[in-house]
């Protein structure tokens, strides 16, 4: 995918993609603030998985819990998450962009997730023109799926994904080493792809608040404070440097989990080991169908109002078997501290990370 001049990458990220998928179902909500989330009950507890662009106008957003969403926004419809329609959304997105050409060869897909895709050429790029592209990907993907998508354009990977909000709703913004700082400089570290709010308040505390302040810090003292890959990683995030190429291998998973959220709170211990069983045999479920046994247990744990704890550990030997592994994950209980075990519950989560496939991960 290298030629004489830049290698273009595009970043496709659908626009609200679940609200959208929502409302093709619902036409008569056009228009309307729409939450998407839990059971769809904004009385219970749940989170918001997504809002449409009417709904955020109020305030309401991803990971928001639903009843300070209906608090926001009294007059949003509630509407519960329905994963196999979306699973089945994003499979016709994704195989309406593995259908395109570009220079005349078939387009390289990197899939993210259910919304969005790094595309590149296939072919030396030297000719081909990505503002034209990325508005035929718009157009193809109205077409066959009735979904509209935003496309950032960059000559790596992580500049077309900042991109991308840059042009949001349904447009493209472009982004390169030319006009980086000119457009990204003053904006705050969290602006960046990779950097979330904890990462932004310990740059801030070695005084690094923006992208241009990130870029020219000392990649040493990055280090020395923020570990010796993460720190100079961080630093090149600050110039918008990436080298990784656009990578069509399938994804393989590296874990799955399952979680619960309690509309009541738990605490009684041996109702909460219970759970804690009834999740660890769910996901044994879901890791007997990669065909990979678990090396790691995960457990995760949610007090009231809002505290979350988490414990893991490596087991003996890799195994798949039930009684097991839910015997691992009730033990993780006992790995929490004795103030925490008097807490009421209101969410539990058990995580298997399985073995490595035969030859290692891929990316």
């Amino acid at each position: 995918m290298t030629g004489p001049a830049t290698t273009w990458v595009l970043h496709v990220d659908l626009d609200q993609f679940i609200a959208a998928v929502e409302l093709l179902r619902r036409p008569e909500l056009a228009g309307r603030p729409v939450v998407v989330g839990g059971r769809g009950d904004p009385t219970e507890r749940g989170v918001v998985s997504t809002a449409s662009y009417e709904a955020r106008e109020y305030g309401v957003g991803s990971g928001m819990p639903l009843r300070l969403a209906a608090r926001k926004c009294p007059d949003a419809v509630f509407l519960p998450v329905d994963k196999e329609a979306y699973d089945a959304s994003s499979a016709e997105v994704m195989a309406c962009l593995r259908s395109l050409t570009w220079g005349g060869a078939p387009v390289v897909v990197e899939v993210l997730g259910w919304d969005e895709a790094f595309v590149a050429a296939s072919v030396p790029d030297a000719d081909l023109d990505p503002q034209a592209f990325a508005d035929r990907i718009r157009e193809e993907v109205l077409a066959v799926t009735r979904l509209h998508c935003s496309v950032g354009i960059g000559d790596t990977k992580l500049r077309a994904k900042v991109a991308t909000d840059l042009g949001k709703p349904r447009g493209t913004f472009r982004l390169t080493a030319e006009n980086w700082f000119e457009v990204m400089g003053e904006r705050p570290t969290r602006a960046l792809w990779g950097i979330g709010g904890k990462t932004e308040k310990k740059l801030a505390a070695l005084g690094i608040e923006t992208v241009r302040q990130l870029a020219e810090s000392d990649a040493r003292i990055l280090a020395a404070e923020l570990g010796p890959t993460m720190g100079p990683w961080y630093h090149r995030l600050g110039r918008g440097a990436d080298t990784s190429p656009v990578d069509a291998t399938p994804w393989v998973p590296r874990a799955h989990g399952r979680e619960t959220t309690f509309q009541d709170d738990l605490v009684d211990a041996d109702r909460i080991a219970d759970e804690v069983r009834l999740l660890a045999r769910r996901v044994v479920e879901d890791i007997d169908r990669e065909g990979r046994p678990a090396a790691r247990v995960g457990l995760k744990v949610r007090f009231r109002p809002f505290f979350t704890v988490s414990r893991s550990l490596t087991l003996p030997a890799p195994t798949n078997n039930p009684a097991v592994l839910a015997d691992a994950a009730v033990s993780l209980l006992d790995r929490l501290d004795d103030r925490d075990r008097e807490r009421p519950v209101r969410l539990l989560g058990v995580r298997l990370e399985m073995v490595p496939p035969e030859g290692g991960y891929a990316r």
